[in-house]
């Protein structure tokens, strides 16, 4: 297998990861076959993955438009994934030029491919951390460098949390990322559930057992347990809805019925 330019030494492209899978839904071009070979056989299932992740992201961008319109120029996006075209920091500086945005990963793909898309861009960095470590995200040298925590920021966790188990607490780590951000911040949400798909939740379990298969759970969480993400946040009007229903800027009606699919919503700190 040949190592594309762009490919960071030292990472075994032999195996898939989640963030390449997402690119190659996309329709973005840093992925190996192995990850859209994983990609294929999840959409072999659940045909409509493309349009679920499609749906993620057009709800991030209104969300960020939304945060900068409540005069958040803070953008904290864990588990940021490879950068695609309409990135937060894209929509966040064309509403306000002085935004300030810090992208944070763990996959060794995503940060060396954030580093090269951002260079220049002295107002936006990314930080090789974990979700499932908050105390390291918060004290990172680039959270030092571009995130005044005196002051409300948007914290994105958008289609990363269903890639945490239970066994990993992922409640706590939102408790303790909710308890660093001063009153008024926002936590900006998605979440995949059995909830909205339009297939039956054994097909859709066929697509949850690629993900088991190359060691990456996904988690599907019912509505009452993704609500509960946002303990200590008072949910901003429509609430906890599939991503299209979010203030759409067109009839919602007119979405696929794939992206329809789990959850999204936008909280604030009191």
């Amino acid at each position: 297998m040949e190592r594309p330019a762009w490919a960071p030494p030292g990472i075994d492209i032999s195996v898939p990861s989640v963030s390449r899978i997402y690119d190659y839904y996309l329709g973005g071009s840093h992925n190996f076959e192995v990850d859209r070979e994983a990609a294929r056989k999840a959409m072999e299932f659940m045909p409509g993955l493309p349009k679920i992740m499609q749906a993620n992201r057009a709800f991030m961008r209104r969300a960020v438009r939304y945060a900068a319109t409540e005069g958040i120029t803070q953008f904290l996006d864990i588990g940021s994934g490879i950068p695609t075209f309409g990135n937060v920091h894209e929509v966040a500086q064309k509403a306000s030029p002085e935004a300030r945005v810090l992208y944070v990963d763990h996959d060794p793909v995503a940060v060396a491919h954030s580093q090269s898309v951002l260079a220049g861009n002295d107002n936006t960095a990314i930080a090789a951390a974990d979700l499932r470590k908050p105390h390291d995200i918060l004290n990172s040298p680039e959270a030092a460098r571009l995130l005044d925590f005196d002051r409300p920021v948007a914290l994105l966790l958008v289609a990363v949390l269903h890639f945490v188990e239970d066994a990993d607490d992922p409640r706590s780590a939102v408790a303790e990322l909710r308890d660093a951000l001063a009153p008024g911040s926002l936590l900006i949400l998605t979440h995949a559930s059995y909830e909205g798909v339009p297939v039956s939740e054994e097909q859709a379990g066929g697509a949850v057992d690629v993900y088991k298969n190359i060691r990456n759970p996904l988690v599907m969480r019912s509505r009452d347990e993704v609500a509960r993400f946002f303990d200590g946040f008072e949910m901003v009007e429509p609430g906890l809805v599939s991503p299209p229903v979010w203030r759409p800027e067109a009839p919602a009606e007119q979405e696929d019925p794939y992206a329809f699919s789990g959850f999204a919503g936008v909280g604030r700190k009191a």
